[in-house]
């Protein structure tokens, strides 16, 4: 039965009661209305009033949950539905809400998906070209300066040992550059390696602290699955060294039953929910790719920690 029949069907039961109480039973309203009369009136009022109001807040419950519901949900956190058991408006309308929830979340997942994919194929176009076209154009200027230094005299010899150290800085930094871009240790040697080479680097460039504890069971993973943890694990170590005020970093990444988990732990400031920017929602984005979970939470004694659970694909038979 609808809200509306609920509500007109008490009212009618009373509003009959009340009619017949008058018409069959020795009741009458005087006038002036003596006070027995009126407690019996003002009685039936209050009794009716009451009766409306428990139907109407039973009723309309399920309405104040999907407000809630409305002003939290997050797409980046599927998964958030009502309950929507029974019939009648509100329950149509639940259901109705937690229908468009998952189309809005499939449609979310594929449009990241595919954002996601063409970021990393410019990503790859770009290493490529920083690679092969100014990676070997300053390999030549600093084969020409070491010729030039070789044939000079002082102090111009100085000069030229002098432009081939900053050109060969700047040559490393385009290297890394590259390795930031597009991992290629990730594809030739696996995860577990460009883990390692990731955070040394990160180590060596931030003067952080950083402990890997790698468990040496891995499954063979996905490679979208593999590129998603490489990127969540950088963004974490990012995160880490630009706002946590961090000294120390541990990286795990652990196989248990059927998943696979990273978690990114400093012992920083930690960190708010209300505090998340386009690193974290990245990160949650990366994650829906591949259907993981993402956790942020503080770590104990301090500091955040950032956990992303993937499933492991099932062996084909």
């Amino acid at each position: 039965m609808s809200l509306f029949w609920r509500i007109f069907g008490l009212n009618a039961v009373v509003l009959g009661s009340a009619t017949a109480l008058l018409l069959w039973a020795p009741v009458t309203v005087s006038v002036p209305v003596v006070l027995t009369e009126a407690v019996i009136l003002v009685g039936g009022l209050v009794v009716m009033l009451v009766a409306n109001a428990a139907l109407l807040r039973w009723g309309l419950a399920p309405l104040d949950r999907l407000t809630r519901l409305m002003t939290t949900v997050d797409l980046l956190r599927p998964g958030q539905r009502l309950p929507a058991d029974g019939g009648g408006e509100v329950a149509e309308l639940i259901r109705t809400f937690n229908a468009m929830l998952d189309r809005l979340e499939q449609e979310r997942a594929t449009s990241s998906a595919r954002v996601l994919l063409a970021q990393e194929s410019e990503r790859r176009r770009i290493a490529q070209e920083l690679h092969d076209e100014v990676g070997q154009s300053m390999t030549a200027v600093l084969l020409a300066l070491k010729r030039a230094a070789d044939e000079a005299q002082e102090p111009l010899r100085e000069e030229l040992h002098q432009a081939q150290e900053i050109t060969r800085g700047s040559l490393d930094e385009v290297r890394r550059l590259v390795r930031r871009l597009r991992p290629g240790v990730l594809d030739d040697l696996g995860l577990v390696s460009a883990l390692t080479s990731l955070t040394s680097d990160f180590a060596t460039h931030t003067g952080l602290k950083v402990l890997r504890r790698f468990d040496g069971d891995l499954p063979a993973l996905e490679p979208e699955t593999e590129l998603v943890l490489y990127r969540v694990a950088q963004e974490s170590l990012t995160n880490a060294a630009r706002h946590a005020d961090a000294r120390r970093v541990e990286v795990g990444l652990r196989h248990t039953g059927g998943t696979v988990e990273l978690a990114v732990t400093d012992d920083g400031r930690g960190i708010r929910a209300a505090c998340e920017g386009a690193g974290i929602r990245g990160m949650r984005e990366r994650a829906l790719l591949i259907g993981a979970a993402l956790d942020i939470t503080d770590a104990p004694g301090g500091g955040t920690r950032i956990r992303l659970t993937a499933p492991v694909p099932r062996k084909q038979p």
